[in-house]
């Protein structure tokens, strides 16, 4: 088990960013969360086998149709893993 944080740059909010990105992970068994950021950015925190996490990096590059990603720069992190993948605070 893994955990990165993502910071995800471009045209990520108001374009289905987060709720895309929650699918992807659940899909892929990948726990963690997603959220806007106050710059326009999004985080997404990942936890899971090393193969989904992986997986779903490389889905962030893509996004939802109507996104335009410019820059994802990720970081490993001992983090607590969650439960689930949530976009809700």
């Amino acid at each position: 088990m893994i955990c990165v944080r993502c910071i995800i740059t471009g045209r990520v909010q108001g374009v289905f960013y987060r709720a895309s990105t929650e699918r992807e992970a659940r899909q892929l068994g990948v726990t963690g969360y997603a959220r806007n950021l106050p710059d326009g950015s999004v985080e997404v925190l990942a936890c899971g086998e090393v193969a989904a996490v992986e997986e779903l990096k490389l889905w962030l590059w893509s996004g939802p149709p109507a996104s335009r990603v410019k820059d994802v720069r990720c970081e490993s992190l001992d983090a607590p893993v969650p439960e689930k993948f949530t976009t809700r605070w």
